[in-house]
């Protein structure tokens, strides 16, 4: 019979290995067992961390949001023009997303079929209609072309910046770095949206 390990992990190191698991197997697709299994301690050592998987969710996409809020709240989120300030915070999103990759994977594939997937989807579209009110506000001060539909151009933005989560891995993403990236994103979006860019 075999002795079960020594329970070395904390919280943060717990977390780590569910969102693992919740990426890979969905969060309704995974158990306690699974997470029990993935983290080779038992399931009672995980209950002495948390009261269940959902909590877990929330550590996690709270994790998630709480990176994006944030840059909301940085000084380039709010000086300057609105356009300067969208094109700040595309950026800053773009570096949260690759350094918080799993959190933000995770938090970008809940689909509301708990309290806490539906907690970070209404979280989520607050972001997303902050980030919208910035280009609705570019487009208001002249910033932005008239002859495309902001609401479409939110969509496509948010698209390209959220696909990041299906195709970068840091060690096998050619050497990007999150600046160069981040820098690109918000050169085709922008250099397409702004009226004062010549071709």
């Amino acid at each position: 019979m075999t002795t079960p390990r020594r329970d070395t992990y904390t919280p943060e190191t717990l977390l780590a290995v569910a969102v693992s698991v919740f990426n890979e197997r969905g969060y309704d697709g995974t158990s306690m067992e699974h997470l029990s299994r993935a983290a080779g301690i038992s399931k009672s050592s995980i209950y002495h961390h948390v009261a269940g998987k959902e909590e877990l969710l929330r550590r996690a996409v709270s994790r998630a949001l709480d990176g994006l809020f944030a840059v909301l709240d940085e000084d380039g989120a709010k000086r300057g023009r609105a356009v300067a300030q969208v094109e700040y915070v595309t950026r800053r999103t773009v570096e949260v997303l690759m350094a918080e990759l799993p959190y933000v994977t995770l938090l970008l594939r809940v689909r509301g079929n708990t309290r806490t997937e539906r907690w970070a989807l209404e979280r989520r579209r607050e972001f997303d209609q902050r980030v919208a009110d910035l280009l609705k506000a570019a487009a208001a001060d002249g910033d932005l072309r008239s002859d495309v539909d902001i609401r479409l151009a939110t969509r496509l933005l948010f698209g390209m910046v959220n696909s990041l989560v299906e195709w970068y891995r840091p060690q096998a993403a050619g050497g990007y770095g999150s600046r160069e990236v981040a820098d690109t994103v918000v050169r085709l979006a922008f250099d397409g949206l702004r009226t004062d860019i010549t071709y």
